[in-house]
């Protein structure tokens, strides 16, 4: 029975994505964090039914997020803990976005498949960054998703690709400018520059602010498939690239060649596809790159040295890290 069981599981595997999402968005891992509570407890304090309540919750402790004790008191476990909205690197945020935005674009996978076209769009009616151009609430929303993702990750590139004798880096589509603030910290002599669209950068400035960076950051607005700002010695993009075609990967990637010295290094921090057949976080990854941005997707090492060479450049290295990404590094040719 382990076959059909195992396919059993994948077939609704909806059921937990959704259940974590619910218990996420209603807030419960933040009032248990303050203690026990039995389901009537938390459906008072959430407007929740406290019956329907109970069985999300006898759920999600069969699956290791939560614990219920002989008196039907539900308590936080580790993974539990990592959806309160207190702690540094929390993925309430992820669970939230993903429940506001899975299920719908989900059901257009089909689509993707037949034609290519975009599920999100297909689902919403525009491209996702179209959507959260239009959209504060779920755009801030998806901001910290995507801390809350990719957090991990930071900390492993800087600990494993080594930034000394770069004067200047410039973080090309650096979203709400995390990244790129957290290698300024690593290194004190490093000047950064932060750049992408308008609708995100009133957020990095904010952050750069609240970090003490201000007189290291130089911040300008502008779109990648335009133009990116020169001066800068390295230039680095991290979960950009995945989300576009080959197409409008050169392009951007071409952008940076245009302005880019010729000692200067372009640094792309992706999952790398491996090849056969075994799991792989970023085969994962890129079924959600299909149904997501416009055409996203992660590649493996051979297509991103042919990408990098048709627009210009050489993979000089390749670094692996702790986290499911590597620094891809490529010089101008």
């Amino acid at each position: 029975m382990e076959d059909p069981q195992r396919l059993t599981e994948l077939i609704m595997g909806f059921v937990p994505a959704q259940a974590v999402a619910v218990a996420a968005e209603l807030g419960i891992p933040d009032l248990l964090a303050r203690e026990p509570m039995t389901a009537e407890q938390l459906a008072s304090l959430t407007q929740s039914d406290a019956r329907s309540l109970f069985r999300l919750l006898r759920f999600l402790a069969s699956l290791g997020i939560f614990r219920s004790d002989e008196n039907n008191r539900f308590s936080l476990t580790p993974m539990a803990s990592l959806l309160r909205s207190d702690i540094e690197g929390s993925m309430r945020s992820m669970a939230r976005i993903m429940g506001r935005f899975g299920p719908r674009t989900t059901n257009h996978l089909i689509d993707a498949v037949r034609t290519a076209k975009n599920p999100f769009e297909q689902s919403f009616g525009k491209s996702l960054f179209a959507y959260l151009s239009e959209d504060q609430e779920n755009a801030v929303l998806f901001d910290a998703a995507m801390n809350g993702f990719h957090g991990g990750e930071t900390g492993a590139v800087l600990d494993a690709y080594e930034f000394g004798g770069i004067t200047k880096l410039a973080d090309i589509g650096c979203g709400n400018g995390t990244v790129l603030s957290a290698t300024l910290k690593r290194y004190p002599k490093l000047r950064g520059l932060f750049f992408d669209q308008a609708y995100v950068m009133e957020r990095t400035r904010n952050n750069i602010d609240a970090a003490g960076l201000g007189d290291r950051a130089e911040v300008q607005i502008g779109s990648f498939f335009e133009s990116v700002p020169d001066g800068a010695d390295a230039y680095f993009m991290r979960h950009v690239i995945h989300d576009w075609p080959d197409d409008a990967s050169i392009q951007i990637i071409r952008n940076v060649r245009r302005v880019i010295p010729a000692d200067g290094r372009l640094l792309i921090v992706e999952t790398i596809v491996p090849e056969g057949n075994d799991p792989s976080h970023a085969k994962a990854f890129d079924i959600t790159m299909m149904l997501f941005p416009p055409q996203g997707l992660e590649r493996t090492e051979d297509e991103y040295r042919k990408l990098l060479g048709t627009a210009g450049f050489a993979v000089s290295k390749i670094t692996p890290t702790k986290s499911p990404v590597s620094v891809i590094e490529a010089r101008p040719v």
